[in-house]
């Protein structure tokens, strides 16, 4: 009579199939790799991680996850043919400065304006970044040269801007003494205007510039 019938385990491991389903619930809920050892550790005494793991290996062969060995590990993985899926496109938010604020404001009031013109009307040199931003952003476009020494382009607000701000036209904006009040514009008259001279109520005509040859 051998040892095994004169001593019999005080408890017997689960079936393999249970066994199976420790490995998976282990795999799938860690964040690292699980080698067999460590699998071992955390299953019942008696149990067989290696034989659990063979098992469930070939049980998701060919599936959109898959068990796939990482070093002396083994982890829970996404199909590599399926991992174009995964790929997510973010929107990154972009803050505007309040210069940017600020330009696009005017350029949206006051269009077709030059920089020279904006400068004018802010008090203050426009940078370049600025302009480039809501360039790129798609805010703002060049509108035609202006007929004066040196025809320096003109700038204006884009279809892409009313979309934005759920405007509908350019007599949606909201009038200067509202941009003022939730300070998005220096309280200052523009100069050579009145200050309280309101924005104009045909603005149609500021969305027709053409783009810069």
């Amino acid at each position: 009579m051998d040892d095994a019938e004169t001593n019999p385990p005080l408890f017997e491991a689960p079936p393999m199939a249970e066994q199976e389903r420790m490995v998976e619930a282990l795999l799938f809920a860690s964040a690292a790799p699980l080698s067999v050892g460590e699998l071992n550790a955390r299953m019942p005494h008696g149990c067989d991680a290696a034989a659990a793991v063979e098992l469930l290996r070939g049980r998701y062969e060919g599936r959109g996850v898959e068990l796939r060995r990482v070093g002396e590990a083994w982890a829970m993985r996404t199909a590599g043919d399926l991992g174009h899926l995964m790929t997510r496109e973010t929107v990154e938010t972009r803050k505007l400065s309040r210069a940017a604020i600020e330009t696009l404001a005017i350029v949206a009031y006051h269009q077709p304006c030059t920089r020279a013109e904006i400068e004018e009307i802010r008090g203050v040199a426009v940078s370049r970044g600025t302009l480039d931003q809501l360039l790129e952003l798609e805010w703002i476009r060049f509108g035609r040269r202006r007929d004066t020494p040196g025809r320096p382009v003109t700038f204006v607000v884009t279809q892409g801007f009313l979309d934005h701000f759920s405007l509908e036209s350019a007599r949606d904006l909201p009038g200067l003494r509202d941009l003022r009040a939730a300070g998005l514009l220096e309280s200052r008259p523009v100069p050579g205007t009145a200050p309280e001279k309101p924005a104009p109520e045909d603005q149609s005509e500021m969305f027709d510039g053409d783009a810069e040859d």
